[in-house]
């Protein structure tokens, strides 16, 4: 039966690099490669935003987060990110939209130079590399898990380089259009899972279940410890965790080239501002979707640690009961599920270094315009 969750994940496979080939060549210039001409649904880009800033790690440590007694911490996080963003929306999306840029380090250009540009670029682009090789090491770790137990047994380097192939082939031949909707399509896939797997779960656990994960505090929304050291130790109390929510969403939703690129594809300045601030809806909805399934778990599992378990840590919970809790094809969705989250990532991540690399540094340096 294994065998129908394997041809699953190869159809996904296949259908993200159709849908590259189907995108391929309707590209006209550098703007409609990197930024689609600003012709991008603002939904799309919202459900972009979310996926590219969520990795495989995000998928399993929060159910297994939740599981281990941080309950609904990261959905207080989240809600400090929509503040964020809400922030972003007003202030930088606008500077960003009528300069008529395609990079956000080109608003750097336009006021202090093109060396502060060019800088900016570099020391994205050195940082984004190194962070895209963490994250794709991490996810090829639960990955290759799943995989074995599929009955396929490739190693690490045979998994980042299929990953990796895959997601170049749509991302090199649909430029920013086949990146954000593939994007939006693996943000369906691992959501959509997540809720599978909620129904499942509840349906196994019942009322009882419910109830035992309520009293013992698994569905807590807010930390409301407002003590002063509980404040400055604890990153889930609801203080602190909207205020860093917030601080950090500023930062990597207002200046990050890696965010910035999928907002300038939209349509018009309030499509922007709707896209922006829609995403770190979806991201509290995200959040609480992942952390209501490892609450779930706890009861399922009534509470047993993940030694007792026989699994290494909270973060093999989610992935084990995919493999083992849920019934074949809905399995082999997940699966590709969290294959999209690797591949979102990695996507976005090639586009906009590629972005920067033309319009920021060719434009610096050699005084060359992308046309």
């Amino acid at each position: 039966m294994r065998r129908l969750d394997l041809v699953v994940v190869v159809l996904y496979l296949i259908a993200v690099a159709v849908t590259g080939l189907r995108l391929a060549g309707r590209q006209t210039s550098a703007k409609d490669y990197f930024v689609g001409a600003g012709r991008l649904p603002w939904w799309t880009v919202s459900f972009s935003v979310v996926a590219t800033e969520t990795s495989v790690l995000t998928v399993i440590s929060v159910p297994g987060g939740a599981y281990g007694g941080q309950d609904f911490g990261n959905v207080e996080l989240a809600l400090g990110y929509v503040v964020g963003r809400v922030v972003v929306a007003a202030v930088l999306i606008p500077l960003y939209q009528r300069g008529g840029f395609v990079s956000a380090y080109q608003y750097l250009g336009s006021r202090f130079g093109r060396r502060l540009q060019g800088l900016a670029s570099v020391t994205f682009i050195g940082t984004r590399l190194l962070a895209e090789g963490v994250r794709l090491f991490a996810s090829a770790i639960p990955i290759r898990l799943l995989l074995d137990e599929f009955g396929v047994h490739p190693g690490y380097r045979t998994i980042i380089v299929v990953l990796t192939a895959v997601t170049v082939v749509y991302t090199y031949l649909g430029g920013i259009k086949a990146v954000i909707w593939t994007d939006a399509l693996q943000m369906s896939l691992y959501l959509g899972g997540a809720l599978l797997a909620v129904a499942v779960l509840s349906a196994r656990v019942g009322g009882a279940g419910f109830a035992g994960a309520l009293h013992a505090g698994r569905f807590r929304l807010f930390d409301t410890d407002f003590g002063p050291a509980h404040i400055l130790t604890s990153p889930f109390a609801l203080p602190t965790a909207i205020v860093g929510g917030a601080l950090f969403a500023m930062a990597s939703h207002g200046c990050d080239q890696l965010i910035v690129q999928r907002v300038l594809a939209t349509r018009s300045l309030s499509d922007g501002r709707r896209a922006m601030i829609a995403s770190g809806i979806f991201v509290t909805i995200q959040f609480a979707a992942f952390s209501l399934v490892g609450a779930l778990l706890w009861s399922y599992h009534q509470g047993r640690g993940a030694r007792q378990l026989g699994l290494g840590g909270t973060d093999d919970l989610y992935p084990d009961f995919i493999l083992h809790g849920l019934p074949v094809v809905i399995s082999g969705l997940l699966v590709a599920g969290i294959l999209g989250a690797a591949m979102g990532s990695l996507s976005s991540a090639l586009n906009s270094m590629a972005d920067s690399t033309v319009a920021d540094l060719l434009h610096s340096f050699f005084r060359r315009t992308p046309s």
